[in-house]
C-alpha cells in the first residue's frame, strides 16, 4: 500500500542517543541516487555495455517556512557534522503528531546550512536548509 507524505519528519539526534524533530518541513529530497556508470566497452561489443560504479548523492536540500526562531537554531548548528534522519509515519493523539519512523527511518551524518529564500507578492517566506552528507543514508532497523 502507498503512503502519503502527510507524517514525514527531518529529524536531528540530540543529546545522548534520541531523535528529535528539527524543523517542520514542506518537502524533502532523493534519498539515494543513481549509480555512476562504467564503461565496459570492448571493439568486440555492438553496443555500449556497463557495470554499476559508486552511488552519486547531491546535496540534501529541505525547505521549511521561515521563522527568526528556527533560522537561529539552525544557524546555529552550521559547520558541526550532526546525525540526522528522514522518518516517515508517526502516531496521533488528537492533534498531536509523535515521529515514530513507523514507515520508515533513514538516517545519515552530514553538515547543515540554512538561508532564506527570494519571494514575490502574497508569497509565504520560505528558508532552504541543505544538509552536505558525510556518510551514505541507510534505513534504519525498525
Amino acid at each position: 500500500m502507498a503512503i502519503s507524505t502527510y507524517k514525514i519528519f527531518l529529524m536531528m539526534k540530540g543529546e545522548g542517543s534520541t531523535y528529535e524533530k528539527l524543523v517542520d518541513i514542506k518537502d524533502f529530497p532523493d534519498l539515494g541516487g543513481a549509480p555512476e556508470m562504467l564503461e565496459t566497452t570492448t571493439l568486440s561489443d555492438k553496443m555500449q555495455t556497463y557495470i554499476p560504479g559508486i552511488q552519486s548523492l547531491d546535496a540534501l536540500e529541505f525547505t521549511s517556512n521561515y521563522t527568526k526562531t528556527d533560522f537561529t537554531k539552525l544557524k546555529a548548528l552550521e559547520g558541526q557534522e550532526k546525525d540526522f534522519a528522514v522518518w516517515f509515519g508517526a502516531s496521533e493523539d488528537g492533534n498531536t503528531l509523535t515521529p515514530d519512523g513507523s514507515d520508515g527511518k533513514f538516517e545519515f551524518k552530514g553538515q547543515l546550512s540554512v538561508f532564506p529564500v527570494g519571494g514575490g507578492v502574497n508569497e509565504v517566506v520560505d528558508m532552504t536548509i541543505t544538509i552536505a552528507p558525510s556518510t551514505p543514508i541507510t534505513m534504519a532497523d525498525a
